[in-house]
């Protein structure tokens, strides 16, 4: 009945073909800048891996000091609403990257970020 969890001596294991499900970063303590930066970093990597999907923590800006600082935007501010932006905004990404959505409960929720690759 070919069940799934049996190794198939037939398959070719090491074929870079297949697709890994899930990659899974956590950005906090990273600063805007340096979190675009591995954001793209990232992406990038996970796109030539062929990942299918990825995972980013950013925490809902709880603890964010910007609400302090007239100058700066309260939401751009912080990862869980900058990192999508950037995304966004690079060309480079966007040919990288399906959807971004907030994440589901068990995988963080409003803290988390979900990105669906693309098959390239």
């Amino acid at each position: 009945k070919n069940p799934s969890d049996i190794y198939d001596k037939e398959r070719n294991y090491n074929n870079s073909s297949v697709r890994k499900e899930r990659f899974k970063y956590d950005l906090h303590g990273f600063s805007l800048d340096e979190a675009n930066r591995k954001v793209r970093e990232i992406i990038l990597i996970c796109a030539k891996k062929k990942y299918k999907e990825l995972l980013l923590i950013t925490g809902k800006g709880l603890h964010s000091t910007s609400d302090n600082d007239i100058y700066t935007s309260k939401d751009l501010s912080k990862l869980k609403f900058s990192v999508p932006e950037y995304i966004n905004n690079s060309k480079e990404l966007t040919e990288c990257v399906f959807s971004i959505s907030e994440a589901t409960a068990k995988d963080g929720g409003a803290g988390a970020i979900l990105i669906k690759l693309k098959n390239l």
